[in-house]
Parts: structure tokens; sequence; C-alpha cells
């Protein structure tokens, strides 16, 4: 019999049972998956009534658990360790509550929506299949399912940049390109920001495996003050950057005794003797394929750096002479 306020509902929901085959259709799991879960201890025994295996909701809400933790990148070893952390009373509320902040959003940007017509309008009204899959595979886009002809945009800021390029001559082509050069180059950065703050911020709130409750509700604060920063400190250096080498190569393309221009000579290729340890060293590093092109992009990075070098010289001598005088 119901007890006060409870529902005959809620009574057959609360004593809810499932065949194996009835929980992998509830939960989205294969039998397969299900029974390679319990084989790892990731899911508590079930009830044997007769030759049968009987189910519970205990055992649909780990499998989600389970699901969502695999779509945040976790391993099953490591699931594993925040289960029993779980089953040993120690508490999953705040390791939950830190893998939500770090895996919430960390720009404020809102996601958009487009039409393929209405992107074929923005780039000029030409239709360009291999460009929209090219914007696909890198994330630009984002196919809606079920929705033909239709994509998500998850920054509506990256696509207005390529719009922007676009309009102003650079070739779909290139806009890729380059933006696979500048992701390889982001994530380096955010790689080591987060070897830096893990390494002094972190590492005091991170060091049982898994953390204690406390320790991980204090480290998911630490992340919502910390987020902002990465921004912060790319935006403030890359405008820092930007400045100074916008003066460097105004200077060059200004200042140079032979003023550039498309119909320049390109200069002639010459080749130039290197040690053969040197060689060697190279080849040990980057593979006797790359040789070339490390050498090159080596020589470049010198010539530029030497450049900026003569450039901040010269500056801070004008402004020496602009205090004597």
């Amino acid at each position: 019999m119901s007890g006060p306020g409870r529902s005959s509902a809620a009574d057959r929901q609360a004593a809810a049972e499932y065949r194996i085959e009835d929980l992998a259709h509830a939960s989205g799991a294969t039998v397969r998956t299900i029974r390679a879960y319990q084989d790892r201890g990731l899911l508590p025994t079930p009830e044997r009534r007769g030759r049968a295996n009987v189910y519970r909701d205990t055992h649909l809400a780990r499998l989600r658990q389970i699901a969502d933790l695999l779509d945040r990148g976790y391993t099953l070893a490591s699931i594993k360790e925040l289960l029993d952390a779980w089953d040993t009373g120690r508490g999953l509320g705040g390791v939950l509550g830190l893998v939500a902040e770090v895996h919430g959003p960390w720009t404020d940007e809102q996601a958009d929506r487009i039409t393929r017509d209405e992107l074929d309008l923005k780039f000029g009204g030409t239709s360009d299949d291999e460009a929209v899959a090219e914007a696909v595979e890198l994330g630009v886009l984002e196919p809606v399912p079920g929705r033909d002809g239709e994509f998500l945009v998850p920054s509506p800021q990256e696509l207005a940049v390529a719009v922007e390029l676009h309009a102003a001559g650079v070739p779909l082509g290139a806009i890729s390109a380059h933006l696979r050069e500048l992701r390889g180059q982001v994530e380096q950065i955010a790689s080591r920001f987060l070897e830096f703050t893990t390494e002094h911020v972190f590492a005091r709130y991170l060091g049982h495996r898994p953390p204690t409750e406390s320790d991980a509700a204090e480290a998911a604060a630490m992340v919502r003050r910390l987020r902002p920063l990465a921004q912060q400190t790319v935006d403030a250096e890359l405008a820092r950057a930007m400045r100074t080498f916008a003066t460097l190569h105004l200077h060059h393309h200004l200042g140079a005794d032979t003023p550039f221009s498309a119909d320049s000579p390109t200069p002639a290729s010459q080749r130039v003797e290197l040690p053969p340890e040197t060689i060697r060293a190279v080849q040990q590093l980057v593979g006797s394929e790359n040789v070339s092109a490390f050498v090159a992009a080596a020589a470049e990075r010198e010539v530029q750096a030497r450049a900026l070098d003569s450039l901040v010289s010269s500056s801070i001598k004008l402004g020496q002479v602009d205090q004597i005088g």
C-alpha cells in the first residue's frame, strides 16, 4: 500500500526491474558492454533470480554516469577509481562538480545556427562543397542531425573572421590552412598554461586519486576563478606582439632601400654548406626528410629575431636622442 503522498507510479518506479536486454535498451549501451562493465567491477552485482540476472534503477543510473564520463574523455580505469570512491563513501559530488566545471564553456560566446544557403551567401554566393567539408572537419561547422543543409556554428566569431578574410581576397583553402597552423600553436599555449597552473595551483588539490570531496570542490571553485585568465593573458600578449611585428613590417616595407612590390624579382636560391655534424644532429631531431624545412624555418626565425632586435635597438636610440634634445 502506498504511503501518504506517494503515488502508485512512484512505487513502480522505485521497484523497477530490468532484464539485461531491457537495461541495454533503456541506457543505450549494448548487452556486451554491460557485461564488460560487470567484469571490470564498474556495475554493482545484479540480483540473481533463477537463471536470470535482475537489474534495477541503480544500474541504469550507473550506466548513464559512465557514459557521461566517457563523453568527457575519461578512461574506464579512471572512471573505476571515481566510482570506487563513491561506493566506499568518500563522495563523488565534488569530483563530478569539478568535472562539470572543467568541461563547461570557456567562453561567453553563444553558438549559432546557419543554413547552407546563408553560408554560401556570406562567402560571395558561390557554393563550395570542399570548403564546407573542410570547415566541418575543423569543427568550425557541425551538421545538425536530421536537418539537412543546416549547421551549428560553435564560434560565430571564428566564422565571421573567415568571412572578412575571404572578402579581403584570401582564398578559402588558405584560411583553412592558416587555422590548422594557428590551432596547433594555440593548443601548445593552452597545454603550457595547464601545466603551469597544475604545478603551482592545482597540485595541492589533486594529490589524492581521486581527490577528496572538499579538495575537488575547492579545485572547482579555483577553475572558475582562473578560467578567464588564460584568454586575458593571450589577448594581452597577442596585442603586444601584433603591435611590435606590425611596426616591424611597416618599417621593413616603407624604410627599405628598394621598395617592395609584386614585380620585384625573387632572390635566387643559394646553396649553403653546413657542417656534417650539424646535419646529423638535425636528422636525429626531425628526421632526414625534414632537414631542409627545419633549417629554412630556423634561418627565417633568426632573421626575424635579428630584425626585431635591430628595430628595438633603433627605438631605444631614438628615445635617448629625444631625451638629450
